[in-house]
Parts: structure tokens; sequence; C-alpha cells
């Protein structure tokens, strides 16, 4: 892996029909949104963007969020106008819009990609009724099986995520989920187990004991039981939770886990530009939806907090998010993201005892975490800061 992980633009649209009980992420339900002020407030932002990344070629666009398959398709096609406007993209750009079954359909996908789309990535969770309305989405099964059926018509590439380790769920149950997953022929999969995080109504059932996840033996088999039915299907994993057919990895996010440069703009979105070998330069945009709106019309973007990240602390960033590849960091991404004094600054003894352990191993003169170092990443990045 030693070619530039490229620069990509991340595109936060905070808003949903509803507000998932697992969700953490920077999403708000509206009645009434202004489309159009929305609009221009996204590409002037992204004006102002591209005038700290000049000379950048876009290699990947993501629009996230929130639920971007809301956005009305004039939108992203203004946003991908700015984009081009301001760089110059290559002629294999990777533009990925998140989709949720129940908010798209055949025709609006076509309008996606008329728009610029070339990727789709469905947020599914599960292909059980029962689960999907304990995970508070509002789709179904049919819902999920027609969008994924649709977009594998519509766009080159596809994706789907589900959600594993839920309340209630055996492993059996999940090697029988999984298989129906991998006969809808998606060439990436997001697999993630279930974590509860603070401040979601699951954390506030989990804490009065009205939600309880399996055992951790068992979420540990459904973790094997990923690994495995997954690369039978040719779909082995490239990162901890991600999967996908040689050539089909999502190189947006290989951006962020090979820590590249990258411009985010919307709601609480967040950027990294390198000043230096080891430099990063991380800007956070303003959360609230309607206060960002504001400040981006009136002084051109809505960056909260800047923050230079340097020495220890981005190492420790850069390993954590590489570590999580299957691949690792090679000696060229270390050097170009950590500094190339990137290895003084571990701790030598404890590196040799987590090799010789079986948790990490040397790679193209980088480090790649084992299988095993996966299960342990943050105790294995403790112990080697």
């Amino acid at each position: 892996m030693t070619a530039a992980p490229g620069f990509g633009v991340y595109v936060h649209w905070p808003f949903c029909q509803s507000k998932c009980p697992y969700c953490d992420f920077n999403s708000h339900v509206r009645t009434t949104i202004d489309e159009a002020s929305w609009s221009r407030a996204l590409t002037r932002e992204i004006a102002f963007m591209a005038s700290l990344a000049q000379g950048r070629e876009v290699t990947s666009v993501f629009f996230g969020g929130g639920t971007p398959s809301l956005m009305a398709p004039a939108t992203v096609e203004a946003v991908l106008s700015a984009i081009a406007g301001h760089w110059t993209t290559g002629p294999d750009v990777e533009v990925t819009l998140e989709a949720n079954p129940g908010s798209s359909d055949a025709s609006r996908f076509a309008c996606y990609r008329n728009a610029g789309i070339n990727r789709i990535s469905i947020g599914v969770q599960a292909l059980d009724d029962v689960a999907l309305r304990a995970l508070g989405r509002l789709h179904d099964v049919a819902d999920a099986r027609a969008a994924i059926a649709a977009g594998r018509r519509t766009f080159d590439r596809l994706s789907f995520d589900l959600i594993y380790g839920r309340s209630g769920q055996t492993v059996p149950g999940w090697r029988d989920e999984l298989a129906g997953a991998l006969a809808l022929g998606a060439d990436h999969l997001s697999l993630y187990q279930l974590t509860i995080e603070a401040g979601t109504r699951f954390a506030t059932l989990a804490a009065r004991g009205d939600l309880v996840l399996p055992p951790a033996d068992a979420r540990a088999d459904m973790r094997d039981v990923t690994q495995d039915l997954a690369s039978q299907a040719g779909l082995p994993a490239y990162e901890i939770s991600n999967h996908a057919r040689p050539g089909e990895e999502c190189r947006h996010n290989l951006v962020y886990w090979r820590s590249g440069e990258w411009i985010g703009v919307g709601p609480g979105a967040c950027g990294r530009l390198d000043s230096a070998p080891g430099v990063s330069i991380e800007r956070r945009q303003e959360r609230r939806p309607e206060t960002w709106l504001a400040r981006v019309h009136e002084h051109g973007h809505a960056t909260r907090e800047k923050e230079t990240v340097k020495g220890t602390e981005r190492l420790r960033e850069v390993l954590m998010m590489g570590l999580r590849l299957t691949a690792g960091l090679d000696g060229d991404d270390l050097v170009r993201a950590a500094g190339p004094d990137w290895s003084h600054r571990l701790d030598a003894a404890a590196l040799d005892t987590l090799i010789d352990a079986g948790f990490l191993c040397r790679r193209n003169g980088g480090l790649a975490a084992t299988p095993r170092g996966h299960d342990v990443l943050n105790a294995v990045l403790e112990r080697l800061l």
C-alpha cells in the first residue's frame, strides 16, 4: 500500500426522518428544511475550504449523515458542481451517497446517478423485521431488499450495512441472516457489532436493565462467523468492520484509515489537512444545524474549532486508525502521516513483546495488527505508546 491515500471531501447532511435509538451521530429531525438555503451554504463552505486546500485532486466524495438520501438530487448536483469548480477530479473519482431503504426508491436512485453519484451505501442494519423495529428503523426487510436490487441496477458500486450482536440475537440466527445478506450480491458490506453509545436511547435502556446484549462469548462467536462467511463469499475483511471484493474497498474511508487529507463541510463535519509530515490541522464545524447555516451565510464557513495535532498524539491516532486495516500501515504511510521519527516514539520493548505474543507484526517497513490484536486494539495501543 504505497500509493498516496488520496484527497477526500466529506459532506454532512444532518437530517433524518427519525432518530434511531442506537445512533450517536450528529443527526436531527426537522419538519421543514429550506433546501435552497442549505444548498447555497454547502457550496459556500466548499469555496472556503478550497481556499485552504488548493492544488489538490479530489479522489473521493462522501455524502454522509443523517440521511443524505433525503437531499434533493438538485442539491447533490450543486454540491458536486462546486467541488468540480474548485478542485480537479480524477476520472475514477468515487462519489458515495448514504441512503436508507425507507427514504429512497428506484426513480430517486436514478436521479442521484444522473447528479453524479456512482456508489450507494444503504443503511439496511438488519434483515429481520422484529430487529428492525427494535432498532427504530422505518423500513422493513422487503423495503431493504427492494432498495438493494434498485441500487444494483442503478449504480456501478453498492454497499450496505448490517448490525449484529443485537439484543436477543443468537449465533445461528446471525449466521442465517448474514448468509442471506451475502446472497444479495453486494461487492462491499459494513458489518458492525452493536455498541451502546453514551447519550443514546439504548444507553438509557441499558442503564436500567431494559436492554441486554448477548454475552461476550456469543458476540465473539458472531464476529468469527462474520469473518468466516464473508471470506468464503469472496468478501474478506480489509478493515475490522468492512468487507469487500478485491478492488471494491471504500476509497473514501481508506483516506481516513490511512490518515490522508480531507475537508469536511456541513454541521459537525471534521476535516484534516497536513501542514508538514507528521503535523495535521483538524477543523471541526459547528454541530447545530441552524447555527451552522447562519454562520456560513454570514462568514462563509462555520468552523468551531481548529487544532494542530503532532508528535505522539498524532502517532497515536495514525496507529489507532491504520491498525484497523487488515494490511496495516507500511513505512511510507507512517512517515507521511506520523513523521520520519515515528518509530522512535514507540516503546521498543513493548513492541517486541506484542509481536512475540502475536498481537502485531512488522509489514513493509510498518506495522499491522493480527486478528488477535484487532480484538484488543485499544489495549495494544496503550502498551505500544
